[in-house]
């Protein structure tokens, strides 16, 4: 059938995209990509997890030549890897950083989404892929902590999947599903193994749906202001490509210190122990980006309750877009919620050594007022301040506050773009 595209390229590179126009293409969407003018080094996170996750990908490729998964052997070929495979304690080693530093990003990247706004009309969708993300990059890690059978991956596996089991009519059924008979064991191993190298390529799936949905309205920004026109964007190269070079300079380094001076800093020292059912570690904790949700699931003293805010303090996010009613979308313009969203901050983190702590004494009650903090932030505060609170005046373009030249109009008149998008 013939074609209307015309190649506004010549020689070779013209023969090659009239029959597959992925130059044309890649020009449009990386090279001449209008861009808002005033992205900062917040804007980076995006980027570096796409390429965390790259390193993720191509690093377990060639663990997986390498790893047995299966109960007798899965530990022994872990220790084979770093002392016989060529170069296998560099891959382990990046494989494992590499998964801690990929959900920094990741958190960073949804923390600056909150502060401006980027969940808001007409990025519902956008925001959506970027939690289903989440879930699966959250799957992913769990299924891989198991895979090198030491203590912890056992009993972690082990407390993890039986929280399905709380969840009436089905949960049991669901356990043992996942365990592939009556207890954590081989199969679970081997089938863990399986979806642990599938999921990966589904997370590049939504990640390529993420940024076609991205393209589709085009980056938000620190001003939450739509783009008025070219005098408020630049070229995504090689104004953004310079910039996000700087950042993946900045992340590599922070990288390697940990690769090659503390690999096993975020890890547990009870997983170089061989698997053993018969003995209990004293204190059975997650990997540490688990912990907020960890914390979240004991603060809840019903079992069921606790399984449900765990999965809820994620799925949450999924209706921010309409929880929050604020016609302002940046948190700059947004004085109390900007209080409440660093209090929020703080909260996570909180939350995150709190897990970390055994269940008893006064880490109990602490638990369980960040827990209500969590949820009253995403369910009372955001949809009362929607109503309540008057944001500062929005300056009249993007270029105004790039050329300091301040703003001065109400908030409600720049809001109309917005409410038609």
């Amino acid at each position: 059938m013939a074609s209307d595209y015309q190649t506004p390229y010549k020689g070779v590179l013209g023969w090659l995209d009239d029959r597959l126009p992925v130059i044309n293409f890649a020009d449009q969407h990386l090279r001449f990509y209008p861009t808002p003018k005033n992205l900062t080094y917040a804007w980076n996170f995006g980027s570096l997890a796409g390429i965390a996750l790259v390193i993720m990908i191509v690093t377990g490729v060639v663990l997986a030549m390498h790893y047995t998964p299966h109960t007798a052997y899965a530990f022994d070929s872990i220790q084979k890897i770093m002392r016989d495979v060529n170069y296998g304690w560099l891959l382990r080693y990046i494989h494992m950083n590499g998964a801690s530093f990929f959900f920094i990003v990741v958190y960073i990247h949804i923390f600056r989404g909150l502060y401006y706004g980027s969940y808001k009309q007409p990025r519902e969708v956008l925001w959506g892929l970027g939690v289903i993300i989440l879930l699966l990059m959250m799957a992913t890690a769990f299924m891989g902590y198991t895979l090198p059978w030491g203590q912890m991956s056992f009993w972690g596996a082990t407390v993890i999947t039986n929280l399905f089991s709380a969840v009436p009519v089905f949960g049991d059924e669901v356990t043992r599903w996942l365990w592939g008979g009556f207890a954590v064991g081989n199969p679970t191993l081997q089938r863990f193994f399986a979806l642990h190298y599938l999921l990966p390529f589904v997370i590049l799936g939504a990640v390529i749906l993420h940024l076609v949905a991205l393209h589709r309205y085009g980056s938000n920004n620190p001003t939450g202001i739509e783009p008025k026109g070219k005098q408020d964007q630049v070229p995504f190269h090689p104004y953004y490509t310079v910039k996000d070079l700087f950042g993946l300079g900045v992340f590599l380094i922070a990288f390697s210190l940990f690769v090659f001076y503390a690999p096993n800093y975020m890890g547990h020292a009870d997983n170089y122990i061989p698997a053993d059912p018969l003995v209990t570690p004293p204190h059975i904790v997650p990997e540490w980006y688990f912990l907020p949700f960890y914390a979240i699931l004991r603060a809840i003293p019903s079992k069921l309750g606790g399984v449900l805010a765990m999965f809820a303090s994620v799925l949450v996010l999924f209706v921010l877009p309409w929880l929050d009613r604020s016609r302002v979308r940046s948190g700059r313009y947004r004085p109390i919620f900007k209080q409440f969203f660093w209090l929020l901050v703080l909260d996570a983190l909180v939350l995150g050594y709190v897990g970390a702590m055994p269940p008893e004494g006064i880490w109990i009650p602490i638990g369980q007022i960040a827990t209500a903090y969590y949820f009253a932030f995403f369910l009372v505060i955001l949809p009362l301040l929607g109503i309540f609170e008057r944001p500062k005046p929005l300056p009249n373009s993007i270029s105004d506050p790039v050329l300091k030249k301040g703003g001065g109009q109400p908030a409600g008149a720049t809001a109309k773009p917005m409410e038609k998008a």
